[in-house]
């Protein structure tokens, strides 16, 4: 059974039931591989990326508690950062 998050199928989980933790991964791994990237969720989830930036594993705290609490658990990715240079030609594009 997979898990699926903002159209991102996570294969493999596995939940803590003690310390209430939810961990997800897109592929199946052994662990051994450390991710390229990971950042923390204003939430204290977090989402670990591979060399492309594709989401490929998060950390869900609190899950249960969450859930009970809130009827719902929220996920915020971090906010991207875009240099004028990536946004140009879109921006160039407006009003033609």
């Amino acid at each position: 059974m997979s898990v699926t998050i903002a159209g991102i199928d996570f294969e493999q989980h596995d939940y803590d039931a003690r310390g209430d933790v939810l961990y997800l991964n897109t592929v199946l791994h052994d662990g051994s591989k450390s991710p390229f990237r990971a950042l923390p969720t204003p939430e204290g989830h977090n989402v670990e990326y591979d060399e492309d930036g594709r989401v490929t594993s998060l950390i869900l705290v609190n899950v249960r508690a969450l859930l009970e609490r809130d009827g719902e658990l929220t996920i915020s990715w971090p906010p991207a950062r875009l240099a004028p240079d990536q946004l140009a030609e879109v921006l160039a594009q407006v009003g033609q």
